[in-house]
Formats: C-alpha cells, sequence, structure tokens
C-alpha cells in the first residue's frame, strides 16, 4: 500500500473517533452537569526511506493522542425543586457507592424511604462530616443555604460535602454522572451552592453540530483521496505490461 493511502487512512481513524465523540457529547446535551469530551490530535512526522534522495522530505500522519473534559461550567437553571442543588465553581458533591467515595456534579437529589438524601440511583449524598444527611418525617421545610448547609423548621443537619482536586482532568467518568479518583479530594470550606436549581450540560448542540458537518467533509475529502489513489494504482499496474513490451 502506498504511503498517501496510510496518510489517508491515518487521518479517517482520527476523525472517526473524533465523530464519536461528537456523538456522545450531542447524545447527553440534556444531562445534568454533563461535561463535554474533545479529542487531543498530533502529527506523528516520519522521516522518508528516500529523504537521502529527497532534500529531508517526512510524511505527517494524524494521530490521537488523548481525550480531555471541557470542564467549564454550564449553565445554571432555576427548577424550583427544593431538593435540586447546583454548585458554582470547580466543586464537586461526594457521594457514597459500594466502590466507594464518588463524585458529581448533577445536584438532582432526592429523599429515599428512609429519608436518607440521595441521588436519583439511591447512593447518599455526604456531608462535610463523611456521613450521610438524614431527615425525620417531621422535617417539612428543607433549607440549603449558599454555603451547603442542610437545615429545616427543627434545626441545622448537615452541610453538604463540596471538594475539588488539583487535576480534575484525572477524573474517571464511572457513569450516572458519577467521577472516580486516585488523587486526595480538597474540601471547600466555603462552597457556592443554588439550591431550586441545577446545573445543565455545558454542550453547545450548534458548535457540535458544525464540528460534526466539518468533521463529515474531512473524512469524505480523505475517503475520494484514497479512491484516487487506488485508481492511479490499478492504472499503472495496468499499463506496466503495455510499457514493458514497448
Amino acid at each position: 500500500m502506498e504511503t498517501t493511502t496510510y496518510i489517508a487512512l491515518s487521518s479517517q481513524g482520527a476523525l472517526r473517533r473524533e465523530m464519536s465523540a461528537i456523538a456522545h457529547n450531542l447524545a447527553n446535551m440534556n444531562t445534568t452537569g454533563f461535561k463535554s469530551e474533545r479529542m487531543m490530535f498530533v502529527d506523528h512526522v516520519q522521516r522518508s526511506r528516500s529523504a537521502d534522495f529527497i532534500a529531508d522530505q517526512r510524511l505527517s500522519f494524524v494521530r490521537d493522542v488523548a481525550s480531555f473534559t471541557d470542564n467549564t461550567e454550564g449553565p445554571i437553571e432555576q427548577t424550583g425543586n427544593t431538593l435540586d442543588v447546583a454548585v458554582h465553581g470547580d466543586g464537586y458533591f461526594a457521594v457514597q457507592t459500594p466502590d466507594g467515595e464518588q463524585y458529581t456534579r448533577n445536584g438532582n437529589f432526592r429523599l429515599d424511604n428512609g429519608g436518607q438524601l440521595v441521588t436519583q440511583d439511591g447512593r447518599p449524598i455526604l456531608s462535610d462530616a463523611g456521613a450521610p444527611i438524614f431527615f425525620a418525617p417531621e422535617d417539612t421545610t428543607i433549607t440549603i443555604s449558599g454555603d451547603g448547609t442542610v437545615s429545616t423548621e427543627n434545626g441545622t443537619l448537615g452541610k453538604l460535602r463540596v471538594v475539588s482536586f488539583d487535576n480534575d482532568q484525572d477524573l474517571q467518568n464511572v457513569g450516572s454522572g458519577l467521577f472516580s479518583t486516585n488523587q486526595q479530594p480538597i474540601n471547600d470550606p466555603n462552597p457556592e451552592v443554588v439550591q431550586g436549581a441545577l446545573e445543565k450540560s455545558n454542550v453547545q448542540a450548534i458548535l457540535e453540530m458544525t464540528r460534526m458537518i466539518e468533521v463529515n467533509r474531512e473524512y469524505t475529502q480523505a475517503q475520494k483521496l484514497i479512491e484516487r489513489e487506488d485508481e492511479r494504482i490499478r492504472k499503472m499496474v495496468r499499463e506496466l505490461p503495455v510499457m514493458s513490451q514497448g
């Protein structure tokens, strides 16, 4: 196979993975607290075998080295629901799971049958003391202040544990809006939270759709290049016997 085809295929492979990332972003554009994914590309430069004859000729392949999360804060949308909580800044709510403590930006909480504050799939939300938060049957008016303090008409129950990390790119998405990491979380003593609101996805649909169109065009151009190169090789093979006879 000719080098031209290898280069075009390397481009197509990277574009396919970028298209998958774009599709994933669009599929989660309405997911609370979702952060969009981006691809990182580099040129993989290799010296041509014929470089001794053609002045230092180098071949540039495309390689996607990694993906990264765009942690830009999404828009805050008022819901009016008492147990919806949005967090400003770099913070994450701490959640107790069977796999240990995990973290989320999705503040769409609820009370389970035992009066415990939990995520929508039933995982306990932790206080800054590292314990779950429970409400009594007579607690009817729930207030979550701007610093995360949870209280009712019967008194204070605790304070939401909000944490940050030295490198939030190291957070691993484990599904259901949860992240895990081996990093030591940093407790935020003065978090900024908003009751009755949720952080929406930071996916910008128009930009993602525009990029999807661009990626599709680039992929098509690479495919046409491969087809033209294939036809060139076929033509050369067909004409070679005739040239040899001449």
